[in-house]
């Protein structure tokens, strides 16, 4: 799968989770793929300063990225602090 492939299947899994963390004033924003492995997002609205947002990165997010691009390792949460 070459590196736009990989970002358009992201997306896509993204694009399934979108709805529910919209459903709470949320969303979420593809920064980046490293190494073909570890993806990094920003969490953006209401999910920024919300007590669960590690859960929902880690069984929401990372899970549905994982079932349409089983090569990624990791997502991990970006704040805004943190982009360049």
């Amino acid at each position: 799968m070459t590196g736009q492939e990989l970002r358009k299947t992201i997306e896509v899994a993204l694009d399934e989770i979108r709805p529910f963390l919209k459903s709470d004033g949320g969303d979420i924003e593809l920064i980046s793929i490293e190494d073909d492995s570890l993806v990094k997002v920003q969490l953006m609205g209401t999910c920024v300063d919300c007590t669960v947002n590690q859960m929902t990165l880690k069984s929401g997010v990372e899970m549905t990225i994982k079932k349409h691009a089983p090569q990624i390792k990791e997502v991990i949460n970006l704040k805004a602090d943190q982009l360049a």
